[in-house]
């Protein structure tokens, strides 16, 4: 096939690198990272800030990162020795999990909490990218075209782009791998909140690929965290240890493949506990109720996207990090009213059922990173489990 090709315009200091769009578009580069070759669907965040947190974030699980800002790495990587809660305080999970890494440019870091810069560090992680290309142009055919798989190799030596595109194509696209099974824990996993008090609340966190920082928000707020592997039917969790709330959480991929989760979903929606329901965890909620969910056009990824409490009238600045969506129009007999709608393109951004305590969001009220404008959910979550806590 032809392929449109835009050359590198500088010399790199060491690897060379392709990035290869499955439309025949190939930007070269240079070697950020380790070598080698790795294949996802490409997308990108607007984030400014919070890259160590965006790479180890499980919801990027499968895709390949472009960032859109282009001082990338200016302060560095800080140490996972820094606890916070219990769990690392500058990382979304233990280690990297996209698949790749698109910049425009990295710097030198700068800061008392760096030990490492990016690209020793993604090295460190097996993790290959690509510098020195025009992430604006990446961006605006993602915008028109929509997210599409990719392919970044990272190399010395010589490259054979018909070779790589045949590798290309003949992988499996993003919407039909179950990511999920990458991420979630293999064993239930119990955190205790830092100040243990007879009173305190547990509840069972249904685990489809956690950040931290959700992990870290409850524990902030006294909860006892019984952490599951979200193929468990979470209230076998409930009568056993007594839980007195349910949190799905945020994950990678397609949630129509997750055929278990959505099915003791339905459960816990008519058993009636009080749930929060975050990114992935607000769709699986949602289609266990009966509504219905489609794929975005290249997403909403980054730290600025206005959402709106129809409740309330008041605008609120959000975290996001998803691919799909829940359909507005599938929503009137779910039980089921829509809470939150996004700014900029109206879609859904948060339910809120009409006689049970059960509310769901699409962004991440925990930020991490991001605004904090939208914490005050988990204060409302907290309020639910307190009122209508089955061992309260």
């Amino acid at each position: 096939m032809s392929y449109k090709v835009y050359k590198r315009r500088f010399k790199c200091k060491g690897p060379s690198a392709v990035l290869i769009l499955e439309d025949g578009t190939v930007f070269e580069g240079c070697g950020l990272g380790s070598l080698g070759l790795s294949i996802g669907e490409l997308v990108f965040t607007t984030g400014m800030v919070g890259y160590p947190e965006a790479i180890t974030d499980p919801s990027f699980r499968g895709q390949i990162l472009v960032f859109t800002h282009p001082l990338i790495g200016n302060y560095g990587v800080p140490s996972k020795d820094i606890i916070e809660y219990g769990v690392p305080k500058y990382f979304e999970s233990d280690k990297p999990q996209v698949r790749a890494v698109v910049t425009a440019y990295t710097t030198s870091p700068s800061h008392w909490t760096s030990i490492i810069d990016l690209e020793g560090w993604l090295m460190n992680e097996g993790i290959p990218g690509i510098t020195m290309v025009d992430t604006r142009m990446i961006v605006k055919m993602l915008r028109e075209k929509g997210v599409m798989n990719a392919l970044v190799y990272t190399y010395e030596g010589d490259v054979d782009i018909d070779e790589l595109m045949d590798k290309l194509r003949s992988s499996l696209r993003y919407d039909y791998i179950n990511l999920v099974a990458e991420v979630m824990p293999k064993n239930t996993i119990f955190h205790e909140p830092p100040d243990v008090v007879s009173k305190a609340s547990t509840v069972v966190l249904v685990d489809c690929g956690v950040k931290y920082g959700i992990i870290r928000a409850l524990l902030k707020r006294g909860f006892r965290v019984i952490r599951i592997p979200c193929i468990e039917d979470p209230l076998k969790y409930v009568d056993e240890f007594g839980a007195s709330g349910i949190v799905y959480s945020n994950g990678p991929g397609n949630p129509l493949l997750l055929k278990d989760t959505i099915e003791y979903a339905r459960g816990v929606l008519e058993y009636g506990i009080p749930t929060l329901g975050i990114c992935l965890g607000h769709q699986i909620l949602a289609i266990a109720s009966g509504a219905e969910i489609y794929k975005l056009k290249y997403g909403h990824r980054g730290q600025n996207k206005p959402c709106m409490d129809l409740e309330r009238g008041k605008c609120f600045v959000t975290s996001q990090n998803h691919g799909y969506a829940v359909d507005n129009s599938s929503i009137a007999d779910t039980g089921f009213k829509l809470w939150f709608i996004n700014i900029d393109d109206k879609t859904v951004e948060g339910l809120k059922h009409n006689s049970k305590p059960v509310i769901t969001v699409q962004f991440h009220p925990e930020a991490s990173p991001g605004p904090h404008d939208s914490e005050w959910i988990f204060n409302l979550f907290r309020r639910l489990v307190e009122k209508y806590g089955v061992a309260n």
